[in-house]
């Protein structure tokens, strides 16, 4: 009877080892596919951040070339427009104001005939991840600059 006792006992351990074998391997499968959830979601994130820097360097080389033109009119907006593979960039500079510039004692009013010009640059950079895309991962970036431009007094440049 003794001998019978230990038989049984064996059998039924060796069902237990598949069992938690097969438990351990369930719980590996649910780490792995969430691993690879994560790393979709990350690369995701990184070319959103990438399109995004993207559009940022865009609007600021938008903006640089609209300086570097020197079109600056007091009579109507000059407006500029380039169109990258995967960029589109507008820049428009605008006349805001005029004032003059005081003279030696920095009296203001008695202006040495001479006046600042103050205009407003803003350029818009949209950057999309392909050509023609128009998807929701797009990023757009907007710069503004103001400066003026000194001139002779109630000119127009």
């Amino acid at each position: 009877m003794h001998m019978k006792t230990q038989s049984m006992k064996r059998n039924s351990q060796r069902g237990a080892a598949l069992v938690v074998g097969l438990m351990l391997l369930v719980v590996i499968t649910i780490l792995a596919v969430s691993g690879m959830n994560t790393a979709t979601t990350e690369l995701a994130m990184a070319r959103n951040d990438q399109t995004a820097e993207s559009a940022f360097q865009a609007a600021e080389t938008g903006l640089e070339n609209a300086l570097n033109q020197g079109l600056f009119n007091t009579l109507a907006a000059v407006t500029l427009t380039d169109t990258a593979a995967y960029h589109d960039l507008n820049s428009t500079i605008a006349f805001e104001d005029s004032t003059l510039v005081p003279d030696r004692a920095f009296s203001l009013g008695v202006g040495s005939g001479i006046s600042a010009y103050h205009f407003l640059a803003t350029s818009t950079a949209t950057s999309q991840r392909a050509v023609g895309s128009g998807g929701e991962r797009d990023a757009g970036a907007v710069h503004t600059q103001a400066f003026y431009v000194v001139g002779p007094e109630s000119s127009s440049l």
